[in-house]
């Protein structure tokens, strides 16, 4: 008797952990493709690092992460509580998948634009990061994203609460980390991120947007799948 329950409680840990496991990968997943997203914020460190040095582009980087934790608190809690009701539930995962394959369709249709002309006069390190946080802050694109992933996780009715933390945890730690290496590399990456470049990029990021949407229609329509 024991030892069923010794092993019981091992296959429930290691359930345990892989559902952990799983929130994280999805975190990095997303975390990896809006880390791809050639935007204001991209722009931003990349003319801070060349004109300002690696220490304000990272600054500006944490005003994008408080700017981003911001979001993720609001989003979260405004939709979990409306997610209280059945109908809204099911309304704010077709809401949410719709706004992904938007942004999708929109990066694939995007077109580009020159870097701005590089500024030299320097900056202090709340300036960096007031402006972090208000590019991203500002944009309304950023507030429906994060509403669509508020709205992808309340479809997952089998998480718990360890398991959305980590998963807002390890999106925006990727995020983080992806801007802080594209500060660090700016002035290398500078001549490469060409036009033609960020077009096929944008395809290619707008391709896998629209992908997660679509899992998330079909989780919303087919729950038990």
């Amino acid at each position: 008797m024991k030892i069923q329950l010794v092993f019981q409680s091992n296959i429930s840990q290691e359930a345990v952990l892989l559902k952990m496991m799983q929130a994280i990968l999805e975190g990095i997943e997303l975390g990896l493709l809006l880390s791809m997203m050639i935007g204001p914020v991209f722009f931003a460190l990349l003319t801070t690092s060349m004109d300002q040095g690696f220490k304000q582009a990272a600054i500006l980087a944490f005003g994008v992460l408080l700017s981003d934790l911001v979001y993720v608190i609001f989003t979260y809690f405004g939709v979990h509580f409306l997610s209280q009701f059945p109908l809204i539930e099911k309304s704010l995962g077709y809401l949410g998948g719709m706004i992904l394959i938007g942004f999708g369709l929109s990066y694939i249709r995007k077109k580009e634009t020159n870097v701005q002309e590089r500024k030299t006069k320097p900056v202090s390190s709340s300036k960096s990061f007031l402006k972090g946080f208000g590019i991203n802050g500002i944009n309304p694109f950023v507030f429906l994203f994060w509403i669509s992933i508020a709205s992808m996780v309340t479809v997952k009715e089998s998480w718990e609460a360890s398991q959305i933390s980590l998963f807002y945890g390890a999106l925006l730690l990727t995020v983080f980390g992806f801007d802080l290496t594209k500060g660090f590399l700016a002035g290398q990456l500078a001549h490469l991120v060409t036009p033609r470049v960020r077009k096929y990029l944008n395809i290619g990021v707008g391709l896998l947007i629209c992908y997660f949407g679509i899992k998330m229609l079909w989780t919303t329509y087919y729950p038990s799948i």
